[in-house]
């Protein structure tokens, strides 16, 4: 917890607008032994996928609510060292500053990735928030009940489906971490980066890219 209070004040919550010409999706699944992490890059803005991979990494940290980025992240490193197309954002199954002391995995990942990172949690870690409107698109404040600061957005990302909970990760702002995943929606309830993720960590191949088995794999035991 004192890292990552440490870690919070090197947090950058502004967007500097560069272009954004791909797009990676990062997506952790855990069995009693080890953590999987997949890692799939897309093509912007057609979000074709260009490249998926994936690696495995032992659990060697217990699991403990907001403390994930020590247990799941080396995994998450060890699967973006076997990239080749770098994303230029990154959307993490996961939450960014929503988060008790500021800094979800999103956040933490962002700083050790030198990447905009974007936490999108499929449910509420921490805030206050009211429920947003059941039409697509609809978003409501994700407010801190401690400093009552905006620290992301409740987006209705398809109409009367369950919100998500967006939240900025590192170099990018709320209003554009939001303005981003709803650029990544084409009729799921999750953007298609986190979603291609989840359907790759699960063995499902990526069309078009060659990676029909999973992806290339690196175990680390």
């Amino acid at each position: 917890m004192r890292v990552q209070a440490q870690l919070r004040a090197q947090l950058v919550l502004q967007w500097d607008g560069h272009p954004v010409r791909t797009i990676g999706g990062v997506d952790v699944s855990l069995t009693d032994m080890r953590a999987h992490a997949a890692i799939v890059v897309l093509r912007y803005p057609d979000l074709t996928p260009i490249e998926g991979v994936t690696a495995d990494a032992p659990l060697v940290f217990p699991y403990i609510p907001g403390l994930l980025a020590f247990r799941e992240g080396p995994a998450i490193l060890a699967a973006w060292e076997r990239l080749q197309h770098r994303p230029d954002l990154i959307m993490f199954d996961g939450q960014g500053i929503a988060h008790p002391r500021g800094v979800g995995i999103a956040s933490q990942m962002g700083l050790w990735l030198e990447r905009p990172t974007i936490g999108v949690a499929k449910s509420r870690l921490y805030g206050d928030f009211k429920e947003p409107e059941p039409h697509a698109g609809a978003m409501s404040d994700l407010v801190d009940p401690q400093t009552k600061q905006v620290i992301g957005v409740v987006l209705r990302t398809r109409e009367r489906a369950k919100p998500l909970f967006v939240s900025p990760g590192h170099l990018i702002d709320v209003a554009h971490a939001a303005d981003w995943v709803m650029r990544c929606v084409r009729g799921y309830r999750l953007p298609e980066p986190t979603r291609w993720a989840h359907k790759f960590a699960s063995g499902e191949a990526l069309p078009g890219t060659g990676n029909d088995h999973g992806g290339d794999q690196l175990t680390l035991f």
